[in-house]
């Protein structure tokens, strides 16, 4: 894939393929959640106009570029008001996210209990992750759900895949706090 160009994105890539040159997922997201926040509270890195147009029926995940040598993938997400996930998974794959325009609420669970394809979650943490704040999810703690809280603003956010993110596990609340876990194959909205 031919990386979009936008303000900044020579320096993300590079912070991003210096982190990626360790051997370590820990160090890996440790650098790029670092560099990612300080990239978007400097505002050294802007996001090419495509990205800040929502999509009505759906949250878009817009491709910004694909490393061939290393694999990992940049996606920009863009939230409507009130968008956001189901519980889900990522697929054993790290990620690191950062909120580059508005706020995102992010809860994250563990799995407790697990009986053929019903789960049962526990909700650890719920934080609103503004501006500037990067989070990583490293397989086994990759269950979470995000939102954009706001009545009325877009939020985007930024993330950073180890390799691209096409399939996941979403899971849909049962009855007596039991989730219904079901394969679903992710898509891409145009990034042009």
């Amino acid at each position: 894939m031919q990386a979009l160009d936008f303000p900044g994105c020579q320096e993300l890539f590079a912070m991003i393929d210096r982190a990626v040159s360790s051997d370590c997922q820990h160090e890996t997201t440790d650098c790029i959640r670092n560099g990612l926040a300080e990239l978007i509270r400097t505002r050294a890195v802007q996001m090419p106009p495509c990205v800040l147009e929502p999509v009505a029926d759906h949250y878009a995940r817009r491709e910004l570029y694909r490393c061939e040598k290393s694999g990992y993938s940049v996606v920009a997400m863009t939230w409507g008001p009130g968008q956001g996930t189901p519980v889900h998974d990522h697929s054993g794959v790290w990620c690191v996210e950062g909120v580059w325009q508005g706020q995102l609420e992010i809860t994250q669970f563990e799995l407790r209990e697990q009986d053929g394809d019903r789960v049962r979650f526990e909700p650890v943490a719920t934080h609103l992750a503004g501006v500037g704040s990067a989070g990583s999810l490293i397989p086994p703690h990759e269950y979470h759900a995000i939102r954009n809280p706001s009545a009325d603003a877009v939020s985007i956010s930024l993330h950073i895949y180890k390799q691209a993110l096409t399939c996941c596990s979403m899971f849909q609340p049962e009855a007596d706090g039991w989730y219904r876990k079901a394969a679903r194959q992710l898509g891409l909205d145009e990034a042009a």
